[in-house]
């Protein structure tokens, strides 16, 4: 039993750091979003469209932002992919768990119908 609780203190404090690290991420990635905006809007207010090299800055900088952020917006579907991946084999750990405590504290008639359930439900 202490090691039951052992793992889900350890299943806890993993969920508790992924929560911490995606808030961070979110924080970090939104001041990031303000700042570069900041910088956008200060480079529309001094450029002269008139310079066709103003025009040039202004065409590959959108350029460039926008495969950085296309970038990110994939790696983050991958990451959200690996991350729920990672909480369904929790989620399945535990069940299994649950189920295999359950089936220490039945009698052997009881898990041959228990066994059999399981069949139908497979089914």
């Amino acid at each position: 039993m202490a090691e039951t609780t052992h793992l889900n203190g350890l299943r806890n404090e993993a969920l508790n750091r992924m929560e911490r690290s995606e808030r961070n991420f979110k924080i970090a990635f939104c001041s990031g979003l303000v700042i570069e905006g900041l910088f956008l809007v200060g480079f529309f207010l001094i450029a002269n469209f008139k310079d066709p090299l103003h025009i040039l800055l202004l065409i590959s900088t959108i350029a460039s932002y926008t495969i950085i952020i296309f970038g990110l917006i994939a790696l983050g579907a991958h990451v959200s992919r690996n991350t729920q991946s990672v909480l369904r084999a929790i989620e399945l750990i535990e069940r299994k768990g649950a189920q295999d405590s359950k089936r220490q504290s039945l009698s052997i008639s009881q898990l041959e119908n228990l066994d059999e359930e399981d069949r139908v439900a497979d089914l």
